[in-house]
Formats: structure tokens, sequence, C-alpha cells
């Protein structure tokens, strides 16, 4: 059965995720889209053949007529979910949510509240769940091939140049604008390892800081943008990065439309965010972070998180009483060592199709399924355990910001 759904926020995760219903015609049509950039707005409303009529400005357009699909995808900006969520779930639509559910833990928990209420669908996009790499991942958990957890050690590289686009120039800046990195960025990586683990995370601390993109290490005489005339060999410098660069996601999110030519991109430099100086934004966000974890159970973890690496990767090992897992969201295996056989073996796992390591087709497979009742919300990232698990992000904040105190939790 194809379910029907309209699109709010059309921005790059929102569109990823709707072309799903292109290449799965028979599993997903899209049926309308609320988006306030206009020029975006109307290329979305030609790539999926839409009616003017069904294409709006605004998300309350959408909830101000009668329910008219099966349900609704909200990926607006992250501090911008909670209106739109609640008011789609007393219209009666199922939800898929873009990660952070919200930016407070209050509104987190009212939402998943909410949800449970009114019998609501609500898939939030922890997409890492749904590649070949961590499902293997869980699913050896689960069949006891190192036996019981003991210790859990998950790192994400999140690269420097990607640090300095998004978390410099860009929307996730700046905590008051958007949320803290721990939520914005690494409430994928607080999931994946709660529901590795699959038990209660009873306590943690975390440290971390905004180190080195700050005012204290801006180049003697760099100016305000790099398009001033900045006169170092800077490795952030945005003529680099967004002008000479073949890198077309860049490019687009610079000029804020797909395909910009180079005039295009250099007047964007010239008056718009990612022309400027990263060490002279109004960035707020932490560039490391580390979280030290106790689970029931006596299992310890440890996440941490920085950009400065060059790569943009996530790297695991989980240390059982029987062996261990070792993997790399950059490497096609998994290595396992059983203890008992000292044996070692590479476990190759089938090739990801798409973004975010096929994440994000396998989320929206499974979101389909989920609405057609093929599969159960134990199945899926639902926004019951999603929530409890953006808990984390929050508490982890806290304790950073109160100089790495023990929280219970």
């Amino acid at each position: 059965m194809v379910k029907t759904v309209i699109l709010i926020g059309a921005g790059q995760r929102g569109r990823i995720y709707a072309d799903y219903a292109l290449t799965h015609p028979h599993e997903m049509k899209v049926v309308g889209v609320a988006e306030p950039h206009e020029k975006r707005r109307n290329q979305f409303r030609d790539k999926h053949n839409l009616d003017a009529s069904v294409c709006v400005e605004n998300w309350q357009d959408v909830f101000a007529r009668d329910k008219w699909a099966d349900a609704v995808m909200i990926c607006t900006q992250d501090t911008m979910h909670t209106e739109p969520v609640m008011a789609a779930i007393a219209k009666g639509y199922d939800i898929l949510l873009e990660k952070p559910i919200a930016p407070t833990e209050k509104e987190c928990l009212e939402i998943a509240a909410a949800a449970k209420a009114a019998d609501t669908k609500i898939v939030v996009c922890h997409v890492l769940r749904y590649t070949p790499l961590f499902s293997q991942i869980k699913k050896m958990l689960t069949d006891g091939f190192i036996g019981d957890i003991v210790t859990f050690v998950h790192n994400e590289n999140v690269g420097d140049t990607h640090h300095a686009h998004s978390f410099c120039r860009g929307n996730w800046r700046n905590t008051k604008e958007s949320t803290p990195m721990i939520l914005a960025k690494s409430c994928h990586d607080m999931d994946i390892m709660q529901w590795l683990v699959g038990k209660r995370c009873t306590a943690l601390s975390s440290f971390g800081s905004l180190k080195f993109f700050t005012e204290a290490y801006k180049p003697e005489g760099a100016p305000l943008r790099c398009t001033d005339g900045c006169p170092h060999d800077c490795p952030y410098d945005a003529r680099k990065l967004y002008l000479q660069s073949d890198n077309e996601w860049f490019r687009g999110v610079t000029a804020g439309h797909a395909n910009p030519t180079d005039a295009a991109v250099e007047e964007s430099l010239k008056t718009g965010p990612y022309g400027r100086c990263v060490f002279q934004c109004d960035n707020d966000v932490v560039d490391h972070q580390t979280v030290n974890m106790q689970f029931e159970d006596g299992i310890t973890a440890i996440f941490s998180m920085t950009s400065f690496t060059p790569e943009i990767s996530r790297s695991l090992k989980i240390m059982g009483t029987r062996g261990q897992i070792k993997a790399h969201t950059a490497s096609p295996t998994i290595h396992y060592t059983n203890f008992v056989t000292r044996e070692e073996k590479e476990i190759p796992i089938n090739e990801a199709k798409g973004g975010h390591d096929g994440g994000d087709e396998g989320i929206m497979k499974a979101f389909c399924q989920y609405l057609r009742d093929e599969i159960s919300a134990d199945d899926v990232s639902e926004v019951a355990i999603s929530a409890l698990n953006h808990q984390l992000c929050f508490k982890a904040e806290e304790s950073r910001l109160a100089g790495g105190k023990l929280l219970t939790l």
C-alpha cells in the first residue's frame, strides 16, 4: 500500500527523505510541501510533479486543512520542531521527525507523551541504526558473539572543515539559535550507544570546550571576511573551501541553491555567513567533548567527539566477556575476535547505498513498513525511546557546564 506524505521543510535533509518516493513509488508518494524559501519550494514542486495548490509557504497552512495525507515529514530547523509536531499529532498524522526531537528536555518528553496519548507513530531520524554496519553489529551483539558487554568506546570524528562549515559559520554554530553540539550532532551517537548496549545509562559525566575556533587563534591581521584580502594561507579560507572547491554540496549551501555559478558563490561569500573568518564568528558550540557513562550491569562506556580530524567518520570498539568487535564507518568490514577460540575474523558488510552509509534509505524503508504495520515500534527509532536517549545529551551538557559533575539518571 502506497503511503502519502507531506514534507515540512524542504532543506537538504527533507529533500533526501522525500526522494525515496521517486525511487520507491510503490511505497510512498509525496502529495504536498511547506517551504518558506520560494525558489526551493518551486524546485521541489517540479521535481515531485506537484500542483501549486499543495505547495505552501508555512507549516500552519498544512494543518489549516482537513487531514490530506497519511503522514508528515518534519524537517525544519532544530528549534522549530515542537509546534508543527504538536499540530500534526492533533490532526492525526503519523510523523517522520528529523533529529533532534526538540531543543529542550521538557519539549522532548512532552512530544513523546502527546504521541503516546494520541497513538501517533513518530520515527525520529537516527539514521545510523539503519545502516548495514550498525545493523550487523546489533545482530552480532543480540546473537551473543561477544558474550556480555563490559566496555564500549565510541568516537565521532566530525572533521575540521565540516566543523568550520556547519559549527562556526553555519546553522548549528550557536547554542541559543540552535542546540548544544552534543544534541545537534551527537544525539545520533548517544542513541546508537544506548541501542547497541540495550540497557539503561545510570550515570555520566562530561568534559569539553570550544578550544580552537575562537578569537584567540585568529591570525594576526585577519579581516572579518576571507574575501576582504586575508593575507594568510589558512586551511579554513572560504575561498578555498567554497569558491575553488569541487564540493557541490558546500558550494550549493553557500549560495543557497543547487549547482551555483562561481559568480554566485563569490557573491555569497562577500555578504553571507559562509564568507566569515572562522575565528571571528558568533559560534559558541564545543569543538571537542567526551562523555563517560555507566550503564546497568556495570557496563562502562566512553564517547568522544572531536573536530580535529581530517575525516568525517565514526569508529567503535565493543569489548565483552567472550569477544570483541571493532568497526569503522569508513571500512567495509567488522573485525571480530573470539576469546574462546582465539580466532579473528573480518566480517564483510553489505554495500551501503545512498547517504549516511545507507542509513537515509534504510530509515525511509523502515518508516514505510512501520506505517503499514509490517514492523513494530521496537524495530524503529520510535519517539518514546529517542526522547529517553536525548536525555543523555541534556545531562551530558549539564555535566560539562558544571565542570564534569557526575550526574545520575
